[in-house]
């Protein structure tokens, strides 16, 4: 299956973004309730190696962590996969990532070597857009791309699974970690 470990923003950061996004008139946006901050991603493990990994993940306590959204970017330049928000990689929410990624090595899941960027996706785009929609997304950055939203404290750790479909991922909560 697919699954990936989160950090779920607080409703008052959901609800900025969601207002904020509402504004990128072009490509699908991400629900509210699927708005998170992926911590590391599995793309094909088992239920075995998640059992295992659920035992050292009800023993992480790093405390609470800030969430600060600092901006708004893409991924992709020349074709834009994605737009996001850009969170600062604070010291507490980059070791908390580094912990989760360990434990999830150590309970013998294989994970992609990708480097940690914090971001929150908002909208995901076709793989072939119009020219007007590239306009409307250069249009939203330039006008929202400094968008700044105070640091919120996220105290616990999602586990999701990912199961795709022609109308994009469907999330399903498979456990919640308190770290605080």
């Amino acid at each position: 299956m697919r699954a990936f470990l989160a950090l779920t923003p607080p409703e008052r950061l959901v609800d900025a973004l969601s207002t904020l996004v509402s504004g990128l008139k072009c490509g699908r946006h991400v629900d509210d309730d699927d708005m998170h901050l992926t911590l590391t991603f599995f793309p094909d493990v088992s239920l075995a190696e998640l059992e295992e990994l659920n035992l050292t993940l009800e023993m992480i306590r790093t405390g609470p962590v800030p969430l600060h959204v600092t901006g708004v970017a893409t991924f992709g330049s020349a074709e834009p996969r994605s737009l996001h928000t850009v969170v600062a990689p604070d010291p507490a929410l980059v070791h908390l990532q580094k912990k989760v990624e360990t434990a999830a090595r150590r309970s013998g899941i294989d994970l992609p070597h990708r480097r940690f960027v914090p971001h929150i996706t908002l909208a995901r785009f076709p793989n072939r857009m119009p020219p007007e929609d590239h306009a409307k997304i250069g249009r939203f950055l330039e006008a929202q791309g400094d968008f700044q939203f105070d640091p919120v404290m996220v105290d616990e750790v999602v586990l999701i699974q990912s199961t795709l479909s022609s109308d994009g991922a469907r999330y399903d909560l498979l456990e919640t970690y308190p770290i605080a």
